[in-house]
């Protein structure tokens, strides 16, 4: 991946260039199909004439097209994302009276993929400035009964993965790793997904790869797991009507892997079009004056952030966000409440206070729009209404 181009110039923000009149969307899929219309309905007619829409040559192609892109040996298409961590979690044998360890600043799939299989999700708390699992507190966190680690390459920024590793090693412990936000992220030249035992992706729609409806994709370079996974995602089957173990119903749809194989081919200039956004944001914010006012994402070295979301943070969040939306500029908040308080997780028994800085980011953090066909003076538009709502209160 090629280094982020320097953004251009910016312009001075007055309080006058932002407007209702500036409204636009969160993210705009419209803007992105219309780039590729042609592409995808040639792709899903092929399909329809085939008739051939549970794992046919769509998937086993692009199965081998996705594994060449991340140089992993084998790559399985799934139900969906969480489905994939489902998949790996069940192929690593964990269930009943394990622990997996993972970060309480996620999406619920992480932690619920764990907890479905029987086994109970710890948690650790997060580094503040990349919002990964700080890999500094797993060690603590480690019993006889802990059989694997789950980081979450959260928001497109790969985890401390070779720290996190070495902790496995030494503890003899799997690693999932989480990449559902991630995909073409790379952690010292490797892809995300590719560098522990087992990468989890999703294709949701919102996904920097999204297909037109739930998908995912799990990858492993071990013969055996490979194995295992296949198995797995089709009823634990290899030949018809013959069982060798109990698995799911999990395949990714040929529809998805036709509209996907379109897709792939444009996730490269995609991806530098998010980290050429992110790196506008980064400029304009700090011409505007604001960077001593809001907390911007960072990219750790050795890293390439692929900016599934661009995150700022701010004491203020809730007022700005109000103060954004009556400007007509749309935000999200990954996430409003971390894991270990939510009520589905209320059984494992932690405490406010006992995560607080994932406790803390979720109070403070607020996803901007960053999707690769956002234009420089919408992001204008965001920066001046940013800077106007931190003007007022000077």
């Amino acid at each position: 991946m090629n280094p982020v181009p320097p953004a251009q110039a910016a312009p001075v923000l007055t309080q006058t260039s932002v407007s209702k009149s500036t409204s636009f969307p969160f993210l705009d899929l419209h803007a992105q199909f219309e780039e590729i219309r042609t592409d995808v309905m040639a792709a899903v007619e092929r399909v329809f004439e085939s008739q051939h829409f549970i794992l046919g040559p769509d998937v086993q192609r692009f199965e081998k097209e996705i594994a060449d892109l991340l140089g992993c040996r084998y790559a399985f298409g799934c139900a969906s994302g969480s489905d994939a961590l489902a998949l790996a979690l069940k192929a690593l044998e964990i269930g009943l009276g394990d622990e997996v360890i993972t970060t309480p600043f996620t999406f619920v799939a992480t932690a619920g993929a764990i907890a479905r299989t029987g086994a109970k999700p710890v948690f650790v708390d997060i580094d503040p400035a990349t919002y990964n699992l700080n890999p500094g507190d797993i060690q603590r966190a480690i019993t006889s009964r802990t059989k694997a680690i789950i980081p979450v390459h959260l928001f497109g920024l790969p985890a401390a993965m070779d720290e996190i590793n070495e902790v496995a090693r030494f503890n003899r412990l799997a690693v999932i790793e989480d990449a559902a936000q991630a995909i073409g992220a790379r952690y010292h030249g490797e892809f995300a997904g590719n560098i522990g035992d087992i990468g989890c992706f999703s294709f949701f729609p919102s996904k920097n790869l999204g297909g037109a409806g739930d998908g995912g994709l799990v990858t492993t370079n071990d013969a055996d797991l490979a194995d295992c996974l296949r198995l797995l995602r089709l009823h634990g089957s290899r030949t018809k009507y013959q069982y060798e173990l109990l698995g799911f119903n999990s395949r990714l749809d040929t529809l998805q892997a036709a509209v996907l194989r379109v897709k792939l081919q444009h996730l490269e200039n995609w991806t530098m079009a998010r980290r050429r956004n992110a790196a506008r944001y980064c400029s304009l914010f700090e011409r505007a004056g604001l960077d001593a006012s809001i907390s911007m994402p960072i990219e750790s070295s050795g890293t390439d952030h692929v900016y599934n979301q661009f995150i700022i943070r701010t004491e203020q969040r809730d007022p700005l966000r109000n103060h954004l939306r009556d400007a007509g500029i749309p935000t999200e908040i990954y996430y409003p409440s971390p894991l270990h308080l939510q009520p589905a997780f209320q059984y494992l028994g932690y405490q406010p206070g006992d995560f607080p800085e994932a406790e803390s980011a979720s109070r403070s953090v607020l996803a901007l729009p960053i999707f690769p066909e956002l234009t420089e003076a919408q992001q204008e538009s965001v920066v001046a209404s940013i800077s106007d709502f931190f003007r007022v209160r000077d």
